[in-house]
């Protein structure tokens, strides 16, 4: 059963979800905003299909509870290491229809993403707002020298599995494919909100090592890379990154801490 969901608002979004019996939807701590009464809410450390829930074959006694117990251990772990919250949410409909908001913490867009069990989907460290309980949450670490440049690339959330995913985002949305761009865009590392899987995402240095690559570095305002995306299959972006937010924000307050050049020589540290 397709999750029945409405996405309301402009400036800051909010899904306002109906839930059927029988259905359940879980959101990282944090992003809930109201229900009705006859809709529970159970706070979990795993995520669906993970260690904290009772699996169909999975074998009892003690080496079942201690499986169940290592399993909710490393998703917590590497939860905790890419700085997401420990904890989900779970909220299921008794005696009838419930209905269940969630939003994002900045402002901006959402979407729904369905999932069909053929393609997964990535997202930013953050992105994640709400979920079907049939949709599995990982963490999704690019390693060596991708992740190390690409900043806010290093962690990524993945979405597997069937059913409905709703992601979040700051500023407005544009859905891309690079496959109508020549099969590549570049594009601002903070930009980048959601890939289907079959994308590849990578880093590359803005230009070379010379008089304009230095030029751009310095004064651009994007630091020494860029994220590149290639391949056939969506592509979601933002107009706002959190580290313009943040420096908006310092600016407005008379503490601003990028100066006149911004890239290279940003001291934003958020």
């Amino acid at each position: 059963m397709t999750l029945q969901q409405e996405i309301v608002g402009n400036a800051m979004q909010m899904a306002v979800v109906t839930l059927h019996p029988g259905q359940t939807v879980y959101c990282e701590a944090g992003k809930f905003l109201f229900k009705t009464t006859n809709v529970t809410m159970e706070t979990r450390l795993s995520g669906p299909n993970g260690g904290g829930q009772q699996q169909g074959g999975g074998g009892g006694g003690m080496g079942g509870m201690l499986r169940q117990a290592m399993g909710t251990a490393m998703q917590v772990g590497q939860r905790m290491l890419a700085g997401e919250s420990l904890a989900f949410q779970y909220f299921s409909a008794q005696g009838g229809e419930g209905t269940v908001g969630f939003a994002g913490v900045l402002p901006g867009e959402m979407r729904a993403l369905e999932l069909n069990g053929t393609r997964a989907w990535f997202a930013e460290k953050d992105a994640f707002v709400a979920a079907e309980s049939t949709v599995e949450f990982g963490i999704a670490f690019q390693g060596g020298r991708t992740g190390m440049s690409g900043g806010e690339g290093f962690i990524l959330e993945k979405f597997t599995g069937h059913g409905t995913v709703i992601i979040a985002g700051a500023g407005n949305f544009i859905d891309l494919n690079p496959a109508d761009f020549g099969g590549r865009i570049e594009v601002d590392t903070g930009c980048v909100v959601a890939f289907e899987e079959g994308i590849q995402y990578g880093v590359q240095r803005v230009g070379g090592l010379n008089r304009q690559g230095l030029m751009n570095a310095v004064f651009g305002g994007e630091g020494l890379s860029l994220a590149t995306l290639e391949g056939n299959g969506r592509v979601i972006l933002q107009s706002l990154t959190i580290e313009s937010l943040a420096n908006a924000l310092k600016k407005a307050q008379g503490g601003d801490k990028q100066g006149p050049t911004g890239g290279l020589f940003s001291t934003h540290t958020g």
